[in-house]
């Protein structure tokens, strides 16, 4: 046995969180993640950290908040002097390669060698939505030389992925792979959610999540392909599961199995994703393998930022101390570590917002007459919504200006203000909503610090 776990992170884009049968989904889509994510360890709560590709990922390949990476918004290329998840493997001695779509460069197609985060082995392509399609998969290898593979887009980058398993087990050095998907994202050019031949059919007007049901949306023209492309993801992984299982390294290979955002199909603002609703920033994401096997579902609300501490803890690589993000493995191995239950949420190009999710609320402000695309942060922002997770998981009633909620309100906005602060963000003013709606309500001490 090598002397660190192999590791492969499965990144799909765009996908809820209640695509999974653990999260209350009944079509079926998910029984390898849920088969994982019961035998390893759940995270229940996991939301992403910026709720749009580019700046979800540079925290994903960083440890780092978007503000902090310089990727708040999309096309802007990840600075190469960062320090990625791929140059903390190559220092342990791992292998390191990325197929699939990394969002990170310049160019659509073909990444210079530069701005791949310090990956060795390399078949990617940086917009991959831009230069592909369903049946049409193309990337680019090492040399910059375009590759195009045959299948369901899905299956040729699985295809590559177990290729290159093979190959990197029969090395020295453990790997470290991310295999990183374009779906479910949608197919830009069509506006629609290409699923394989015939599985659309197989879930269209099955089930729709109670927010699309009562906001609408594109959800009616667009919920079957999603599924479909859910559903063949997880065929995915049961393939490379099958893999570590024939190469005999399945005890010794960690998956992170995760997403950058989630969609909410044009109920919450023009398109698919940037609010900070759940349907935005919740992902369903589980870990297996050495150090996590038995962990069950954790209750611990974790952001990206969370996830590579916690991933470089569990091969042996010590954390730096300027990660802003928490490891889990102390509390897996045992230790009473504290935990503070929340996530910041960074939000840009829709609008500049920021908001804070703990186990039970959920607290947003806007920046008023600012575009989003105009800059990382702001001096001033409104209070623009509260939720109560609990009795509202899908986020139907807007609670902020109640006065039953106005002591909620108050404690979650000295909270966010700290999470700002940690993030290396300014103290910005935050106008408060002077509304006094009515309510039977009345909330508890012990509910406000949920």
């Amino acid at each position: 046995m090598k002397s660190h776990p192999n590791v492969i992170v499965f990144f799909t884009d765009q996908q809820r969180w209640d695509t999974s049968g653990l999260h209350g989904n009944p079509l079926g889509l998910t029984p390898n993640f849920d088969r994982m994510a019961r035998s390893g360890t759940h995270i229940d709560a996991s939301i992403t950290c910026q709720p749009v590709c580019g700046p979800a990922r540079s925290s994903l390949q960083t440890g780092l908040y978007a503000t902090q990476t310089g990727v708040w918004k999309n096309f802007i290329p990840l600075d190469p002097g960062l320090k990625t998840l791929a140059r903390y493997y190559n220092e342990a001695g791992y292998q390191t390669g990325y197929i699939g779509k990394w969002h990170l460069g310049t160019p659509e197609g073909a990444v210079p060698v530069e701005e791949r985060g310090g990956y060795r082995k390399w078949l990617a392509a940086n917009l991959l939505e831009f230069v592909s399609d369903a049946y049409d998969c193309v990337l680019f290898d090492e040399e910059n030389r375009q590759v195009k593979l045959p299948g369901y887009r899905v299956d040729a980058m699985t295809d590559a992925a177990i290729r290159h398993i093979d190959e990197a087990s029969k090395q020295e050095n453990p790997f470290f792979l991310f295999l990183s998907y374009l779906e479910p994202h949608h197919q830009n050019h069509l506006d629609d959610y290409p699923p394989p031949r015939g599985y659309r059919e197989a879930y269209t007007g099955k089930w729709t999540p109670p927010d699309l049901q009562a906001l609408g949306g594109s959800s009616g023209q667009h919920l079957g392909g999603y599924y479909g492309m859910v559903k063949r993801l997880d065929e995915a992984l049961g393939r490379i599961q099958d893999a570590l299982h024939s190469l005999d390294i399945e005890k010794e290979t960690i998956i992170l199995f995760t997403s950058d955002h989630g969609c909410h199909f044009k109920t919450r603002n023009d398109e698919y994703k940037r609010s900070c609703h759940e349907a935005s920033v919740r992902v369903p994401t589980a870990f297996s393998g050495p150090g996590f096997a038995g962990g069950g579902r954790r209750t611990e609300v974790m952001s990206l930022v969370d996830l590579v501490p916690t991933l470089l803890d569990a091969s042996g690589i010590k954390v730096p101390e300027e990660m802003p993000g928490r490891s889990l493995m102390p509390r897996l191995r045992g230790q009473d570590q504290p935990w503070e239950q929340e996530a910041l949420i960074q939000i840009s190009e829709s609008q500049t917002g920021r908001a804070i999710r703990t186990a039970r609320w959920k607290y947003a402000v806007v920046a008023p007459d600012q575009d989003g695309k105009a800059g990382p942060g702001a001096d001033l922002y409104e209070e623009d919504c509260l939720y109560d997770l609990e009795s509202d998981p899908y986020e139907l009633q807007n609670l902020i200006g109640y006065a039953s909620h106005k002591p909620v309100a108050e404690h979650l906005r000295s909270k966010l203000l700290a999470a700002m602060k940690r993030a290396g963000e300014p103290k910005p003013e935050i106008r408060i909503n002077q509304e006094a709606k009515k309510s039977q309500r009345k909330v508890t001490r012990q509910e406000i610090l949920q």
